[in-house]
């Protein structure tokens, strides 16, 4: 008998588990494209100074061999900006072009207009761009104060505004919590409001000089904040009218574990929200180490698919092999193919079922036997010692093997 609230869901119930991601237009950076559709991007930062060109090199190179597909370097002063001229160069002769973003804070136009010559992006911290040193004593700012301000503003970000435009280039508008502007705090607090409002407030800058290759990003290390800021940015670039694509960071997660889960907690749900076109995980720790859980925040949420997929049970008194043991072996001799779904279950009494989306698996049906399976079909049962060999030569035999 069917009550209230227990609903009476067939089997054929369609429910829609794609994540339908938000509109954007699309943003060239070199031979990348952010939003407009295209896949999630990859992005990280060197830590080696820019003026070290073959550390630098070195280390942009590192990154992009494992899928970093943009990469951030800092650009502290006039010097560092020519040095990226040379590095830009030596990429080319050496490696290949690889899309580079020229991180700009502090009183920047002049470093900005020249690496702007040499990046393919250019980040701009709205908070520091045009640095407000704060008055001990200031109450409030009355709206002359924030007026020429705000044309002061106008007057240092339009030559780089005009550069970019003419070049063809994008420019990142990235928002920190922990740097907003003075006026910004005083106006709306220390607030997600605050920082939507000072991305407008740029953004607006650009679009009345007929520029719109433009990626924002609005980050902040508590997630809550974090998460809060880019839903009112969609909400407010909604009521506008705007499609600019969003860069996703958790800024200074810290490192190890947490630092990941902090990451994924942020990044992951906006995804899943359909929010965000490039995302990038900030670890202490080396850049290399971050590209990896870029791409599993993305594959969790069938964004990307750039490696195995390993469904495997969590093991109970059931199990009829050593699941971690197992599961080893089989990520050892598989982890380099890309895109397949592999099953690793200890039982019959789950197996089947809760692998049935997997390409292949691998089930403990009987002691000392395997199980192998072709998608919900059994194909053969084999001696548990050459489960793996046999799991391999499955695979070989329906052509989707490839050598390490």
């Amino acid at each position: 008998m069917q009550t209230l609230d227990q609903p009476n869901l067939s089997a054929t119930t369609a429910f829609d588990t794609t994540i339908h991601r938000r509109k954007t237009r699309p943003v060239k950076v070199g031979n990348v494209t952010i939003g407009g559709g295209y896949p999630v991007v990859v992005q990280s930062m060197i830590n080696e100074d820019t003026l070290d060109i073959e550390g630098s090199v070195a280390g942009i190179r590192r990154l992009h061999e494992i899928g970093c597909e943009i990469v951030r370097v800092t650009v502290p002063s006039m010097a560092h900006a020519k040095a990226l001229a040379e590095i830009k160069e030596k990429l080319a002769q050496t490696y290949q072009p690889v899309p580079l973003v020229a991180d700009v804070h502090h009183n920047g136009m002049k470093i900005a207009l020249e690496v702007a010559k040499h990046v393919d992006k250019v980040r701009i911290n709205p908070g520091l761009y045009v640095f407000e040193k704060p008055k001990s004593d200031r109450n409030e700012y009355s709206n002359t104060e924030f007026d020429e301000i705000g044309a002061k503003i106008r007057e240092t970000l339009e030559p780089l505004v005009v550069s970019l435009r003419e070049q063809g280039k994008a420019m990142r508008i990235g928002v920190n919590h922990g740097s907003l502007a003075e006026r910004m705090l005083f106006t709306y607090g220390d607030t997600p409001e605050g920082m939507v409002e000072s991305a407008l407030e740029f953004i607006h800058i650009c679009e009345s000089l007929d520029f719109r290759n433009i990626v924002i990003s609005l980050k902040a290390s508590r997630v809550p904040v974090m998460l809060a800021a880019y839903r009112l940015m969609v909400k407010r670039m909604n009521e506008l009218g705007m499609d600019y694509p969003l860069h996703l960071g958790v800024t200074e997660a810290g490192d190890g574990e947490y630092g990941r889960i902090k990451s994924t907690a942020g990044i992951g749900t906006l995804l899943a929200e359909g929010i965000g076109d490039t995302i990038r995980v900030s670890l202490t720790e080396a850049p290399e180490k971050e590209i990896p859980v870029c791409y599993s925040i993305l594959q969790a949420l069938g964004l990307r698919k750039t490696m195995v997929e390993y469904v495997a049970c969590p093991s109970c008194g059931r199990t009829l092999f050593n699941l971690e043991e197992v599961l080893h072996k089989v990520r050892e001799a598989t982890n380099h193919l890309t895109g397949l779904d592999i099953a690793v279950m200890g039982c019959i009494v789950n197996g089947p079922g809760e692998m049935a989306d997997a390409d292949y698996g691998y089930v403990g049906k009987q002691p000392g036997y395997i199980a192998l399976y072709r998608g919900r079909e059994e194909i053969k049962r084999v001696p548990e010692e050459d489960g793996v060999k046999e799991l391999i030569n499955l695979i070989k035999d329906d052509g989707r093997w490839v050598e390490p």
